[in-house]
């Protein structure tokens, strides 16, 4: 079978990224410590742990962290670490999402490009619980199977007659993006 003339294109399908995202978000969490603070001496935030999975248009971040206070007590005359493991769920928008993908072939990934951090934490008013502000940001990735259209040419010539001039053509290395580059080379 021979190709006719014409422009002709042939559909491929392959994997590709057909979605991206990013969120950067502030919590707020209020802890109950089993004294009642006078102030706060530290808090920080370790053990995050999370997983992403697809969630309509978006990408869903489902996590957990430890938050550790330490904190003064008894008119600052003692000093204790109160900790408490905080869950959330992150819903991260996608802002290109290939509406032509295979959706029983989606893979998601999320990285947390800021890892949960402790900005701010003080006493509450009332002075039985302390509030933490935290801030954390991820970017995801939507992967799925979709189609690529390439054009077909039915022309034979020999490539080797032909004379390209690649020299004439200039690229500016540095307008490379080092996040798309092969880690391996």
């Amino acid at each position: 079978m021979s190709l006719s003339h014409k422009r002709q294109t042939r559909e491929i399908i392959t994997k590709a990224i057909c979605g991206k995202g990013r969120k950067f978000s502030t919590a707020t969490h209020t802890v109950t410590p089993p004294h009642h603070p006078t102030s706060i001496l530290g808090a920080w935030i370790i053990n995050h742990q999370y997983e992403a999975v697809a969630a309509g248009n978006g990408i869903e971040v489902i996590g957990t962290y430890d938050v550790n206070i330490w904190y003064s007590y008894d008119k600052n005359k003692q000093t204790e670490v109160a900790k408490e493991t905080v869950s959330y769920v992150e819903l991260i928008p996608l802002s290109y999402l290939d509406p032509r993908h295979r959706a029983s072939t989606v893979e998601v990934a999320a990285e947390a490009t800021q890892e949960p951090n402790c900005v701010e934490a003080g006493v509450s008013p009332g002075g039985g619980s302390v509030t933490l502000r935290v801030e954390r940001e991820f970017e995801a990735e939507l992967v799925a199977e979709t189609k690529v259209r390439v054009y077909v040419s039915d022309q034979s010539d020999d490539l080797e007659d032909k004379d390209y001039d690649f020299e004439g053509e200039s690229f500016d290395y540095d307008d490379l993006d080092p996040d798309t580059l092969d880690d391996e080379l």
